[in-house]
């Protein structure tokens, strides 16, 4: 039986850039960065105070599906070309970050010049604002409403 879920990605383009911004700008904690001998990097963040569910940093393409070892090397790099324009467009974006203050987080996030797709504004559920990380990827960052 499942029991949980204990990872999520987020398709990113650099992932040195990648740990920079989730790290060093949303505070996010590194839980793991290692490097396999094929080069396959494999990086994950964590919300603080959240250790039990890891975000993997994927680099577009470098976690390609089994089925396509061996494919012809064109037709993979064709695809990988458009996951990294659907990831720039946010596309592939879905998530939301929760947050005890989201206007005293958006001020502290601002300061480090992550971007805003939205500013805070009240919603029934709560408040809400949209950031977007260096890739594309955009999230909620949601204050719930009895918090």
């Amino acid at each position: 039986m499942i029991q949980k879920m204990s990872h999520a990605t987020i398709y990113v383009l650099d992932q040195d850039q990648a740990k920079d911004f989730y790290v060093n700008k949303l505070g996010f904690e590194a839980k793991a960065d290692y490097t396999a001998p094929n080069g396959f990097r494999w990086l994950t963040v964590v919300p603080k105070g959240q250790s039990e569910f890891e975000i993997a940093l994927l680099k577009v393409g470098s976690a390609a599906p089994p089925e396509t070892n061996g494919a012809d090397s064109s037709k993979k790099d064709k695809d990988i070309e458009a996951m990294a324009a659907l990831l720039k467009k946010g596309w592939l974006s879905t998530g939301a970050f929760q947050t005890s203050d989201c206007r005293k987080t958006s001020a502290e996030l601002k300061a480090k010049g992550v971007e805003f797709v939205s500013e805070p504004k009240d919603e029934f559920w709560g408040v809400t604002a949209v950031i977007k990380d260096p890739f594309g990827n955009y999230f909620s960052m949601t204050q719930p409403k009895n918090s």
